[in-house]
């Protein structure tokens, strides 16, 4: 590795989630970070904030020793991924932010550790306050040695990271995890629907689950602060993004062998939502599926 690269942190795509991350890299990591994205206004504000701007990946490939990627599927990350490498050489490390299929996270690691370069996949899980606030749920598929070298640099967005095993076992939970929160939502839309037609108030039934055993993360943040209001904004993890991680869990447990049929209806719900307006609002609007009478209401969300 060329020790000009030593102590500069590359972070790709400036996203929902990866622009509060890069910027919490940069404030806490105590070291140099350089950003690329194909939108110019978060460049402008990531300069504005003291980061270097990189006019390419090839460019942050070239000066980084440690690259973050967050894109918003396997398909950008497959891009990004054959961008990179080749102008990466031994020693460089690669950490994958983005949810993407485990088959590929596998095929693309590969890739790189034939050429030396270590390669860790670590999506993120919780919301994009949490991302702001240096509180996310990571969960990092690595060897235990990258592992330790790269803890310190995910703890500045972090506050809870685990490390689930070989590379693609962080893509297995955090797939698995947006799979129960899918179908979660799925049952308090449902609930939420039925007990307003049978006359109960939304606040009071909500309220009165969280009490009991239905009470659930999802419960009190998607059903209580989106699908109670009705609110969902822009610019938030849309219908199309939990479509696309849907998709990934069908595919997994296809892979396994597993029938998931709760999983696959709460798929079609998603699927009924992406065909309407609010493809690309916050995702539980898949509440205006379940309930045709519902009037959303879908505030940009910057």
């Amino acid at each position: 590795m060329n020790t000009d690269q030593n102590g500069f942190i590359g972070f790709i795509g400036l996203g929902v989630m990866g622009e509060p991350m890069c910027h919490n890299l940069h404030k806490k990591s105590g070291q140099t970070v350089t950003a690329y994205d194909i939108d110019q206004a978060p460049l402008d504000r990531a300069q504005a904030a003291g980061i270097v701007v990189a006019g390419s990946p090839a460019e942050i490939a070239r000066s980084c020793a440690t690259i973050f990627i967050s894109m918003p599927s396997g398909v950008q990350l497959q891009q990004i991924c054959q961008d990179l490498l080749p102008h990466m050489e031994s020693g460089q490390t690669i950490v994958d932010t983005t949810t993407a299929p485990v088959a590929l996270t596998k095929e693309l690691a590969a890739q790189f550790q034939d050429k030396g370069i270590d390669y860790a996949d670590a999506p993120i899980a919780r919301t994009r306050q949490a991302a702001r606030d240096g509180t996310l749920a990571v969960m990092v598929g690595a060897s235990a040695a990258v592992f330790a070298r790269i803890e310190p640099l995910i703890a500045c967005y972090a506050n809870d990271i685990t490390l689930c095993g070989e590379v693609g076992s962080g893509q297995v939970v955090k797939i698995l995890n947006n799979m129960i929160v899918a179908e979660t939502v799925n049952a308090v839309a449902e609930a939420l629907t039925i007990g307003r037609r049978a006359g109960l108030d939304g606040a009071l039934l909500l309220e009165t689950l969280a009490k009991g055993s239905a009470d659930s993360f999802v419960l009190r943040n998607h059903g209580l602060k989106a699908m109670l209001p009705g609110v969902f904004p822009l610019r938030a993890f849309s219908v199309n993004y939990m479509l696309k991680d849907m998709r990934y869990a069908i595919e997994l447990a296809e892979e396994t062998d597993v029938e998931i049929m709760g999983a696959k209806t709460t798929n079609e719900v998603l699927q009924a939502a992406a065909k309407g307006p609010l493809a690309e609002a916050y995702w539980p609007a898949l509440l205006a599926v379940i309930d045709p009478t519902l009037e959303p209401q879908t505030p940009d969300g910057d």
